[in-house]
């Protein structure tokens, strides 16, 4: 439509140009030919005048060819009349009335012809000269003066419009054939310009991936125009240019697809070749990969090869590929040896099909990333071996996810490892290898149990070095390590086959005797004491260092039915060894059963009164930065009792209020207690606080805690409660619905003395905490011990990934702090950075 309106526009411009151009024409030309006529009867008129005036009577004759030039006669276009100038008027009068006229006037001054156009109308004034025939005459005349002005008026308007309606007759008859050229033209300019869009419009749109550019060739034939040849070799060249640089949706979904299955999940701490067999077989869904190999380095130039199958290749194959991957990993890095890689094959479908590889294959088809220094878990290699491979831009995709991928796969062993490591030294003391503190109270509450169940006796042994610190002072804590080694070594030879050992604290040792009477308690104990007596460690002045002990014991049910009294009994039994005189064993008596009880039932007493006189009082431990400057992050709350002059602290009565159940009243003192200090103080960084198990079950205690942050302005996204693993782990589902109700109200969690059990991982899993507080028995043993020191690390790099906050317990001196720095804890709390007290 736009070429006929086109067409037909610049038809009728044309069309109507060329009649105005002929028409003008005509009429420049009709007047030029007047002119010529007027300027050839002129020069008649002036010839018949010269003859006239060689006639006898030429006067009369003179006067009738004036009369007869000035009658008018309308068969002719024009009309004629002379004028005669003073020359002759002064001799012959005046004859006429139209000398006035400005061009009359003008042609006798300058004896020159003159006209003038008026519409269709032309005056032409042509002069007469006198010559010397004239001056016989006219004496008062000379040659050359105007005797007279000869006028032609010629009235062009019949002729012009008569022409004029001929040249629009004839524009009129030949209307039709330029009508007949603009159809013609357009249906072949139309036809012509459509076929050539239509190839153009073709190629474009077989254009549906980056490679598909490489064919949009366009030339100038293509239009059929040569005046697109500039938009042609523009197109080309853009094309060209988007080529080189432009993704294809496919390849950037093909990318995102891939990584899609690179998404670390918790299901890595249980085996990372399985994680890695799923991500092949993740893999698998996205393109075809056979293999997937990765290159971790175990020792110094000692390389594990680990290659993953997606499908059960056949002997040739394993062959092939292992020569075809170390002849890879080789060339890309010098300093490996073949010999010094080890190499496993896995297997994730055993069952599949064989598949036949050869070594040019493999080479052309594998894509690999090799590392000069390890990462992390190790790793310092990746490669996939897939068909897309060969091709140019997927084989780009492909070398920019090895990145992601040799992070994800050395990530993946890291966190296995790690995850291992932590399973492994929560439950042991990695001085000893003994069970640790956390662990031994687990064992000792599944004793109880099974000892209930069974009916019969069990006992606890509690074992104390004597004069340890003057050993470890004297020889350093080297020797001290050492020592402590060999106490432990003496201890596990000394027990009976299945008996539970641990060390409990620094010097001190616990022992759970499975169906063990007061009799066999006594003779173990007796066994322990004559074996430790008897050993004699060196000394680095190669001195030999005695060591004995102080034992006391108690046995289930006698002497208590609860692990905590159970304990309390044979811990008090053992202090009592230390005053005898050490290296002693406490054999209990009715009074000893006695005496403890009673200091049980006073302290219950003292702890009832203290709730209702409401003599709780907090205490606050600050947790600071581990910068010079001590930045102050938060204080945790610690609960006292004030009576008869003296300061009770929570280890001397929150055993006993837990057992009497008065432990939630004590605790709802102490928060209310604080949260008024708070208050008062303005206080606005974090406060912990240490929940009792009790609470779980305790429906008031959310809205209490609520009601009263709220009324003491205590926001509660500051409001942090420590969750203890040992209690987490007893009421895992109930605290997981507790800690899920008190988030929502705005209340964030710290899980307390993480490490020091062999549920920490399964802890921290499932619940949702913010903060991590290490165990302070792994944060001190950590500054002399490389593997507490590598599980310290493996903790803080586990809550970095999981952006958790770590707080390191027990910091008591300069040279803790300074270790715990050094392996990325930012915050702690300990005697080195401050005491409890009352006020903040």
């Amino acid at each position: 439509m736009f070429v006929l309106i086109s067409v037909t526009i610049i038809a009728f411009i044309s069309f109507n140009a060329a009649y105005l151009i002929t028409s003008v024409v005509y009429r420049s030309h009709y007047k030029d030919s007047a002119i010529k006529i007027a300027d050839t009867l002129s020069r008649n008129i002036n010839i018949s005048l010269s003859y006239i005036m060689q006639l006898s009577d030429k006067k009369n004759t003179l006067q009738n060819f004036i009369d007869t030039l000035n009658t008018s006669n309308s068969k002719l276009p024009y009309k004629t009349a002379i004028y005669r100038t003073n020359i002759v008027e002064i001799l012959y009068g005046v004859k006429d009335n139209l000398k006035s006229h400005n061009l009359v006037k003008d042609t006798a001054t300058t004896a020159k012809p003159q006209s003038e156009l008026d519409g269709y109308t032309l005056k032409r004034f042509y002069p007469i000269l006198a010559t010397k025939d004239c001056i016989s005459c006219h004496r008062n005349a000379i040659a050359g003066d105007v005797l007279a002005v000869a006028v032609i008026d010629f009235d062009l308007s019949p002729f012009i419009t008569e022409a004029e309606r001929k040249i629009a007759w004839i524009f009129f008859v030949l209307l039709p054939i330029p009508a007949i050229l603009i159809g013609f033209v357009f249906i072949f300019a139309n036809t012509k310009l459509l076929d050539g869009i239509k190839q153009f419009s073709d190629k474009v749109s077989s254009i549906n991936e980056v490679k598909d550019l490489a064919r949009l060739n366009i030339e100038t034939s293509a239009v059929g125009f040569t005046e697109f040849q500039p938009i042609a070799e523009e197109l080309n060249t853009f094309a060209h240019r988007i080529k080189n640089v432009a993704v294809d949706k496919e390849i950037l979904e093909f990318e995102i697809r891939i990584l899609e299955r690179f998404i670390i999940t918790s299901d890595v701490v249980r085996d990372w070749k399985e994680h890695v067999m799923n991500l092949l077989i993740e893999i698998n869904k996205v393109i075809e990969a056979y293999a997937l190999f990765s290159i971790f380095q175990v020792d110094d130039e000692v390389y594990d090869l680990e290659i993953f199958w997606y499908i059960t290749p056949s002997q040739s194959s394993l062959d092939e590929f292992e020569k075809a991957v170390k002849q890879l990993v080789v060339s890309k890095q010098h300093s490996f040896k073949v010999s010094n890689i080890k190499i496993v094959h896995n297997l994730a479908f055993p069952y599949k099909n064989r598949c036949d590889l050869n070594i040019d294959t493999i080479i052309l088809q594998t894509k690999t990333l090799i590392l000069t220094v390890p990462q992390v878990g190790g790793v310092v290699g990746i490669g996939v071996q897939a068909e897309i491979a060969s091709d140019a831009i997927k084989a780009l995709i492909i070398d920019g996810v090895l990145t992601t991928l040799i992070n994800v796969v050395g990530s993946i062993k890291a966190i296995y490892k790690y995850t291992k490591d932590l399973e492994y030294y929560a439950t042991r003391d990695p001085l000893t290898n003994l069970y640790n503190q956390r662990i031994f109270w687990e064992l000792l509450g599944y004793e109880i149990n099974r000892a209930q169940r069974n009916k019969y006796k069990f006992s606890i042994l509690i074992v104390d070095l004597d004069n340890f610190k003057t050993i470890n002072d004297t020889y350093g804590h080297s020797f001290g390590d050492k020592y402590l080694r060999a106490i432990a070594d003496t201890l596990y030879g000394a027990v009976r086959q299945g008996d539970i050992l641990g060390r409990y604290g620094g010097d001190e040792f616990a022992i759970v005797l499975p169906e063990a009477d007061e009799e066999q308690a006594y003779a173990v104990s007796q066994r322990i004491r004559e074996s430790i007596d008897k050993l004699i460690v060196e000394a680095p002045d190669k001195s030999g260092v005695k060591a004995t002990v102080s034992i006391g014991y108690a046995v289930y049910p006698v002497h208590a039915d609860d692990a905590k009294d159970l304990f309390l009994f044979a811990d008090t039994m053992m202090y009592k060894a230390k005053i005898k005189g050490k290296n002693t064993v406490i054999v209990p008596t009715e009074t000893d059963i006695t005496e403890v009880f009673k200091k049980t039932t006073d302290m219950m007493l003292k702890v009832i009164k203290a709730i209702e006189d409401k003599t709780v009082m907090p205490y606050f431990l600050p947790i600071t930065t581990l910068t010079d400057d001590k930045d102050l992050m938060g204080y945790e709350v610690l609960g006292r009792i004030g009576m008869d002059g003296k300061i009770y602290t929570a280890r001397e009565f929150i055993e006993i209020a837990e057992k009497t159940g008065t432990v939630s009243k004590l605790d709802q003192c102490l928060v209310e207690r604080a949260f008024k200090v708070l208050h008062l103080k303005d206080f606005r960084k974090y406060i912990f606080i240490n929940l009792s198990p009790k609470f779980l079950i305790i429906k008031e205690f959310i809205p209490f805690v609520v009601k009263t942050a709220d009324q003491y302005g205590i926001a509660h996204d500051k409001i942090v409660f420590e969750i203890s693993e040992r209690d987490a782990v007893k009421n895992i589902s109930l605290l997981e619905k507790f800690i899920m109700d008190m988030k929502f109200q705005g209340f964030i969690f710290a899980l307390d003395e993480f490490g020091a059990g062999l549920s920490s991982i399964q802890m921290i899993k499932r619940l949702p905490v913010d903060f991590i507080k290490v165990s302070g028995d792994l944060i001190k043993s950590a500054v002399n011990n490389n593997i507490d020191m590598a599980l310290l690390k493996a903790i803080v790099m586990f809550a970095k990934e999981t952006n958790m906050t770590i707080i390191a317990k027990s910091v008591e001196n300069e040279n803790i702090a300074m270790i715990v720095k050094n392996s990325g804890v930012t915050y702690a709390q300990g005697y080195h950075i401050g005491l409890a007290e009352g006020d903040i």
